[in-house]
Parts: C-alpha cells; structure tokens; sequence
C-alpha cells in the first residue's frame, strides 16, 4: 500500500511539474504589433526586390530633388505614397518627411491627436528622412 501511495504522489509531482512547464508565457512581441508593422513597412518601402530596380523612397526622393522640392513634386510624391500605403492595408498611419520638407506630411490616415499608442519607424534615403507612425 505504501509503495502504491508513493507511485500515486510521484505522478502526482511529475503531473504537476508538467503543467507549470508547459503553461505558455506572455508573448511581448505580439502586443507591439503595430511596431513590427511599422517596421516591416518601412523595410518594405526602402528593400529592393532585385538589384535592378528602385526602391520606393529612391523613387520620392528622386522626384523631390529632380523638381527642387516643389509644391507640384510634393503633391506628386503625397499621391504616390497613399496610394502605396493603402496598398499595404493600413488603417491608421502618418507618413512624413522631415529633414528636407521640415515634417511635411506626405500621406495619412486616421487622426494621430487621438491615438492611445503610436509606433514609428524612420528610415533615410540621401538628404531626406522619412518617418511613418502607425497606430
């Protein structure tokens, strides 16, 4: 009898042992989502797929500075970045530029004065810094 109790409490204790080992533990890379959205965006937007094309932020810059920062080239280059965007299912998001065109919002969606929590991603091409805030 006293070598069945003895089994009983060892499986007991393995039993035990075996659910605190395998009780999942908080994942923090899934609660800043946004932040990996907004960095994988932002790889996407300045990666290259082949070593023969542009990447997208070679493409704005390159308008920008070929037309000397205009008013025209900024509202070509807004048109071309929320269309990317958006293409990218984004909900809430601010893309800006902020060395050359001084913070000059390039595309948006949503309103950024009432996001709970903002993520960013910035990345820089030549003379320009591009930053996009995602929420």
């Amino acid at each position: 009898m006293d070598a069945i109790l003895a089994i009983f409490l060892l499986l007991l204790v393995f039993l035990v042992v075996n659910t605190a080992i395998t009780i999942p533990t908080a994942d923090y890379s899934y609660e800043s989502k946004d932040i990996r959205t907004a960095q994988d965006t932002m790889e996407l937007l300045s990666g290259k797929i082949n070593f023969n094309d542009d990447t997208f932020l070679e493409r704005i810059s390159g308008i920008l500075k070929d037309n000397k920062n205009s008013k025209n080239s900024i509202r070509q280059v807004s048109a071309i970045s929320k269309e990317k965007l958006d293409s990218y299912n984004l909900k809430n998001y601010q893309f800006q530029e902020n060395n050359v065109l001084n913070g000059k919002v390039l595309a948006s969606s949503g309103n950024l004065n009432r996001a709970n929590e903002v993520n960013v991603a910035t990345r820089n091409y030549g003379d320009y810094s591009y930053t996009l805030y995602v929420w």
